[in-house]
């Protein structure tokens, strides 16, 4: 267990969690692009990030080898990280729920509570140079290239996502103010 000295710091404002198939490669590159933004942008204290897979074929694994290694090479570490599986209590945890593909986001769907308001998205909804592509392909049973893509296709909507949550965490900070 942590032991704070003085005062914890404050817990975060806004949470997101990243959805793949088996939380190997998508998701937790996804985890961790974001994680770099955040950190660079001085906001990783204020959003916590995670990520899941919607089957549990690979929970407790680490991400996938070349995930790790393509990740790496633009300066994003995985090795923390740990697949898990999507449960129905996340929707009540995580503020946004972004899925890599159509196939996940209709499992997702599934998985959400009934009348639950907090419906989940697809992570390039927030990509800006890639955005006419809906789905992060899963680049398992390929190549370099294929985690390459992926990478930039992350990291476009993870730079898109940064400047929504600023956007998000600004417009909180000032509505408290005003009360």
């Amino acid at each position: 267990m942590r032991r704070w000295f003085g005062k914890p710091p404050p817990a975060p404002e806004f949470a997101v969690l990243m959805v793949c198939m088996g939380n190997i490669c998508r998701s937790p590159t996804a985890e961790g692009v974001l994680r770099a933004r955040l950190a660079a942008a001085g906001l990783d204290g204020r959003v916590r990030v995670d990520s899941a897979g919607t089957h549990g074929y690979h929970v407790g694994d680490a991400p996938d080898a070349r995930a790790l290694k393509h990740a790496r090479s633009r300066g994003v570490d995985l090795s923390r990280q740990r697949a898990r599986r999507v449960v129905e209590e996340d929707f009540d945890h995580f503020d946004l729920v972004l899925a890599m593909d159509e196939d996940n986001l209709a499992e997702l769907e599934r998985l959400r509570p009934a009348g639950h308001a907090n419906a989940p998205r697809l992570l390039l909804d927030f990509a800006a140079r890639h955005a006419g592509l809906r789905e992060v392909p899963d680049p398992y049973y390929g190549g370099p290239d294929g985690f390459e893509h992926v990478l930039d296709l992350i990291e476009d909507a993870c730079d898109g996502l940064l400047a929504h949550l600023r956007e998000r965490l600004l417009d909180e900070q000032d509505g408290q103010g005003d009360a």
